[in-house]
Order: structure tokens, then C-alpha cells, then sequence
């Protein structure tokens, strides 16, 4: 084996790992050891079939090939040269790492809302987006559960923020972890976030896991990733999103409660 397709294999396994650690550890608490505890969590009380958690399990190793390829281009190829990638700490000041990494999430979701929407365009969402659609109640392993070409596309950011912005790869790591955990709390089919966010700044500017699995039972609106400002800038956030939110958390913590003190008292 050559020693480029050992660097491949192992950044795949990697991300494999990644992978299977991130989605999968949710999913076994919330779809399987907790799955009575958290029933009122549950944003669609339906349930996926488990060939659906196998499609978007074959899927999402497809697509982190996908991924792994755009990886070792921008970090083990020429392109290297065009980036603005470094590895030596001292290049730039430390605070300048957890500044870097707001900064790529904010461009990512930024990219992601066009990219989006561009998808869903009638003229070539089957042959995109489809796939990612056909998980209409999500779970964890939908997260990179792509088409071919959405996984390419998915990728292409990874080369601009490379290019217009300094990054350690220490930075670029925690982007794709921190992105990937987000991904799959949009995708977890269950709501947690506390009682008190409805009334904070974070509501207001954040997505929360209603928040994109309205975008798949709806299939249009609701087009951000991580925040909420495309989607209200351009019109584009689904009118019945607050009152989801609304009506799961009023399940979480006011039903269930009431529940509970009506059981004190028999």
C-alpha cells in the first residue's frame, strides 16, 4: 500500500469512528436504552423503520469518503499550497483558534443556507437532495446520509474557508467535530434543550432540533444550518416553527409534570 492510501485509510477510519461514536451513542440512548423516558421528547411520535436507519447508514459512509477525499486534497496534495492552513502554533496569536473556528461555523451556515436552497431547486433536487429527504422523521444516522453529489457539495466548504482564512488544523478538527455533533442534534428526532431556552438570546439566533426536523417532514423552509438569520432575513423560516417548539416543550415540561403530581395525589 502506497503511502498516500495509507494517509487516506486513515483519516477514514477516523472519520468512521467519528462517525459511528457521534450518531451512534445517541441513538442507542434516545432510540433504544431511554427510549420510554424521553417518549415526550419525541418531536414525531411515529418511528423510522430500521431499513431507514440502514439507507442512511450505507449512505453516510458514502458520503465519508466523500468527505475523507476533500480532506486529504486540501491537507496531503499541492492544493495545500493555496490554503491558508498551518500547523505551527506560534503562527498566529492562540485566542486566534476558538475565534477562527465561530468564524468557519458562521461562513458554513452561511454557505449552507445557498447551497440549500440552490438543492431543493425542482429542476435538480432529485438527483441532489432527494436521498437526504427520504428520512422525512430523521435519526442520528441521517446526518451524512447524502447523495454522491450533495456530499461533494456538502465538502466544497471545506476549501473556502481553507482559503480565506488562517486555520490550524487544530481548528479545522474541532470544525468538523463541532459541525458533525450539531448535525446530528438537528437530526435527532428528539428535543433537549432546557426549559428556560425559549426565553433566551440562543433562541432567538440558533437552530434547535424542531427546528430542522420541520424541514423534513415540510420539505421547504427552515434552509439554515446553525442559525436562524438566512432564514429570517430572506422570509424562508416555516411560520409554524415557534409554535412547534412551543408545543414540544409544553409536552416535556408542563404535561409531564401535571402527569406527575396527578400521580402524587392517587
Amino acid at each position: 500500500m502506497s503511502q498516500a492510501a495509507k494517509i487516506f485509510m486513515t483519516i477514514f477510519s477516523i472519520s468512521i469512528v467519528r462517525y459511528f461514536l457521534v450518531a451512534g451513542i445517541p441513538f442507542f440512548l434516545f432510540y433504544r436504552l431511554l427510549e420510554i423516558r424521553f417518549l415526550s421528547s419525541k418531536i414525531q411520535r411515529s418511528k423510522a423503520a430500521r431499513k431507514d436507519f440502514f439507507r442512511e447508514i450505507i449512505h453516510s459512509l458514502q458520503t465519508t469518503i466523500v468527505f475523507t477525499l476533500i480532506g486529504y486534497i486540501i491537507l496531503y496534495t499541492p492544493v495545500i499550497k493555496i490554503t491558508q492552513v498551518y500547523a505551527n502554533v506560534n503562527y498566529y496569536p492562540i485566542w486566534w483558534i476558538p475565534v477562527s473556528l465561530v468564524l468557519c461555523l458562521i461562513v458554513h451556515d452561511t454557505y449552507f443556507y445557498w447551497m440549500h436552497r440552490v438543492l431543493h431547486h425542482p429542476k435538480i433536487f432529485r438527483y441532489t437532495h432527494l436521498l437526504h429527504h427520504r428520512s422525512t422523521n430523521p435519526s442520528p444516522w441521517a446526518s451524512y446520509s447524502f447523495s454522491i453529489a450533495e456530499a461533494f457539495a456538502e465538502g466544497l466548504v471545506l476549501f473556502i474557508i481553507t482559503i480565506i482564512m488562517p486555520l490550524h488544523t487544530i481548528t479545522l478538527t474541532l470544525f468538523v467535530v463541532v459541525g458533525f455533533m450539531i448535525n446530528v442534534y438537528g437530526h435527532l428526532g428528539y428535543e433537549i434543550v432546557p426549559q428556560g431556552f425559549r426565553n433566551t438570546l440562543l433562541f432567538k439566533i440558533t437552530n434547535t432540533s424542531v427546528f430542522h426536523n420541520l424541514h423534513h417532514r415540510k420539505f421547504k423552509g427552515n434552509y439554515g444550518l446553525y442559525f436562524r438569520f438566512w432564514d429570517h432575513m430572506m422570509g424562508t423560516e416555516h411560520v409554524d416553527y415557534v409554535k412547534e417548539f412551543d408545543k414540544i416543550q409544553q409536552s416535556r415540561f408542563y404535561e409531564n409534570e401535571a402527569n406527575k403530581n396527578i400521580g402524587n395525589t392517587v
